[in-house]
């Protein structure tokens, strides 16, 4: 691992390793409780602020949590070692959800599509409502979700004294008085007539009820637009532009742009479908716009490059302005290289002079003005390396892992098995490297263990032993559980702060 030759923007020295403290736990699971396939969240974003988080799940629903803890709450925690010690505790609670996307066919193409969640994007608040853009594999939509004062009866203010059979009243009560003409014998009016013309004065016992708003407030999502007939393959990114009007939605083999307020037509800017399919040699994995310019976007491919395109210099970006890719060494082709080689998720760091990549065995840092090479790697799990045949005869080797960067760009994450993700520094002269566990213990301690003779993945996969995974070890003795997989997380905008999700349950992390 070469992380020390990273080089970030941020202050000239290196920054503490961060001691992490498991902060909350949203659907945590019971002992033997069977999870639903329908329940596995399968995307988490922080909005810009950090006071929303959205986790969007395989049954299609999006669920929606606010910060409730004081921004500039920075008290000592009881447990912490030091007493001079202050960190800031994020606290999130649940607000509300809704039903994204269902599932549907296409009978012209007999294609079954999943309402599953693959990407969530939020979009810039207005007037006190938030907006959020999510999708399944062929639908986009653009949500609008605010708080409504509920309005209540509370008061019908009828008279019950003078209230007769369904609330009409009259002035007379001999019923021998005429009625002619809807008069009454005395020449009051019969309200019970044929006559439909108002009496002077209107009427005296029309109750009307008083509706009020009350103090008490519901959560109303509304759809506002859907996106949809721009993709024939399987919508794999959507990113949103800095300008606040356009984003872009990514599959297999197109990019497209989109206004957010035009629903019917988007502009394909990236086309890769060659004339015969039978030469396709790659696909495109992940679509990511520039954080700071909206005429710059980056997109990865399943050979393991990236390719940066400027929006001006052309309006289809059949080229690209610069092309990223790390050259194979000699003599380490495999089966398996172009299977690890492909990028699963990039990430712009917020000042936009880095993009973080994520294949299936490391992180990459690349240096948008430094196209020769990456300018850091990080091992994610290199002792997985000798099982690469067990993990491709069970399709782990197709797991998509997300990757994010802190706000101030000065580590990294990334998601492993057995519900474990990885902390890496970045600056200049850190070696940082944490290992924590998706539970409510999640620093895993150092535990020395003889080596062992490796084992098939059947025979891991039917026991996970707790504790014996320590940061940096090199996986002698260590079992790892492939059913269970930390593929999506999420950092906190401003603050040291880690959302991951393993299975149904949402874990967030502090340091």
């Amino acid at each position: 691992m070469n992380g020390g030759d990273a080089a970030t923007s941020q202050g000239s020295g290196p920054p503490p390793p961060l001691e992490w403290r498991f902060s909350q736990v949203f659907g945590e699971r019971t002992a033997g409780e069977e999870v639903q396939e329908v329940d596995i969240i399968s995307a988490i974003e922080f909005n810009k602020s950090g006071d929303h988080l959205a986790t969007g799940d395989r049954g299609g629903r999006v669920v929606l949590f606010e910060r409730t803890d004081a921004k500039d709450h920075g008290g000592s925690r009881r447990d912490l070692e030091r007493a001079d010690y202050a960190v800031k505790h994020p606290e999130f609670r649940y607000k509300t959800e809704f039903q994204s996307h269902e599932p549907e066919f296409d009978y012209l193409k007999s294609l079954e599509i999943e309402e599953k969640i693959n990407k969530i994007r939020w979009c810039q608040p207005a007037n006190g409502a938030l907006f959020l853009l999510s999708t399944n594999d062929k639908t986009i939509k653009f949500w609008k979700v605010q708080e409504k004062k509920i309005k209540k009866v509370c008061d019908m203010n009828v008279d019950p004294s003078k209230a007769v059979g369904n609330g009409c009243l009259t002035s007379s009560s001999s019923p021998s008085q005429s009625v002619a003409n809807g008069l009454y014998a005395d020449g009051t009016h019969n309200y019970l007539s044929n006559d439909f013309s108002f009496p002077p004065g209107g009427f005296p016992s029309l109750h009307l009820p008083v509706v009020v708003t009350s103090q008490e407030a519901s959560i109303v999502a509304r759809c506002r637009r859907v996106y949809t007939h721009a993709h024939d393959y399987h919508i794999n990114s959507i990113s949103n532009s800095s300008d606040g009007e356009t984003f872009i939605s990514a599959d297999d083999l197109r990019v497209n742009l989109w206004n957010l307020g035009i629903s019917n037509q988007s502009f394909n800017i990236v086309d890769v479908k060659p004339a015969n399919m039978e030469d396709l040699t790659e696909v495109i994995t992940s679509a990511e716009f520039h954080p700071i310019h909206c005429n710059v976007l980056a997109y990865s491919s399943s050979k393991g490059s990236i390719r940066l395109i400027d929006l001006r210099q052309s309006a289809l970006c059949d080229t690209h302005s610069k092309l990223f890719e790390e050259p194979e060494a000699p003599g380490s082709r495999s089966f398996f290289t172009e299977i690890i080689a492909s990028i699963s998720d990039i990430k712009f760091s917020k000042d936009g002079r880095y993009i973080l990549s994520r294949d299936y065995m490391t992180l990459k840092l690349w240096d948008i003005n430094m196209d020769s090479g990456p300018v850091a790697t990080y091992q994610v799990h290199e002792h997985l390396r000798p099982k690469l045949c067990d993990l491709y005869e069970n399709d782990s080797i197709f797991d998509k892992f997300e990757c994010c960067l802190s706000g101030d760009g000065s580590r990294v994450a990334t998601g492993s098995y057995s519900n474990l993700f990885r902390v890496f520094g970045v600056a200049p002269g850190i070696t940082e490297a944490t290992t924590l566990e998706a539970s409510k213990n999640p620093m895993r301690r150092q535990v020395q263990t003889p080596s062992r003779p490796s084992r098939s993945l059947s025979s891991i996969t039917r026991v996970v032993r707790r504790g014996s995974e320590s940061p940096g070890s090199d996986g002698n003795g260590n079992s790892f559980d492939f059913t269970t997989k930390l593929l999506h997380l999420a950092w906190h905008p401003t603050e040291n702060s880690v959302a991951c999700a393993a299975a149904n349950s949402l874990y967030m992390y502090y340091a």
